[in-house]
């Protein structure tokens, strides 16, 4: 089982350990607001009020234990990178840490941190992409140009199996797997065909499947 650090318990913090604990994830959370540990408390195997900014605080949780921190502090920018720093500076193995802005990764890439999320940014992305078009039903971006899609299948490739329409050749995509009922089948081939009462999960370049989506 993971051994995972959340510091800062407000929004995001709270629902990251949510997150962790459905998936069977070791949590200890820590907040300097007691009112916020009390509210995540049934999500974490451990909790601890205090100020992640003093050095022997931090040094007490035994960072070097944990196979991932995650610092969310989102109220005190200054506060995230000392706590970033710090971690780093005490041997944790991993350090993700959330940023609002580029100038703040900058920061917390430069004084320790191993990773940069972007929660705003991704939850806007997500919403333009997921509402801003008519047939896509999830989005995850993999990196700067290429994301997957989960998308109804277009009316002209009903019935048709994947190796007639080649997508890989004639649209520079790839179908990953297909969804039912919330299943998701991967055993795709050049005879799969596609019907009505499935989606599919396709891979490839933004632009190009913003053209095939519209």
């Amino acid at each position: 089982m993971k051994s995972v650090l959340v510091i800062g318990l407000g929004k995001l913090g709270y629902h990251l350990s949510r997150k962790l604990n459905e998936i069977n994830v070791e949590i200890m959370g820590v907040d300097k607001d007691e009112d916020s540990v009390n509210r995540a408390l049934p999500y974490l195997s451990n909790a601890k009020i205090g100020n992640t900014t003093d050095e022997y605080f931090l040094k007490s949780l035994g960072v070097n234990n944990f196979d991932v921190c995650f610092v969310t502090i989102g109220d005190n920018f200054q506060d995230s990178l000392e706590t970033t720093f710090t971690l780093k500076d005490l041997g944790a193995q991993k350090v993700v840490a959330a940023a609002s802005s580029d100038r703040h990764a900058k920061f917390l890439l430069r004084n320790g941190a191993d990773k940069v999320i972007y929660p705003e940014r991704h939850v806007a992305e997500w919403a333009a992409i997921r509402y801003g078009t008519s047939h896509v039903l999830d989005y995850f971006q993999l990196d700067q140009n290429n994301a997957f899609l989960e998308i109804e299948i277009p009316k002209k490739w009903l019935g048709k199996t994947v190796g007639e329409l080649n997508v890989r050749k004639n649209f520079d995509i790839s179908i990953i797997a297909m969804k039912k009922d919330g299943v998701l089948d991967f055993k795709i081939n050049s005879d799969t065909k596609l019907s009505p009462d499935y989606t599919i999960l396709v891979l490839g370049e933004e632009k190009k499947l913003a053209k095939y989506t519209k």
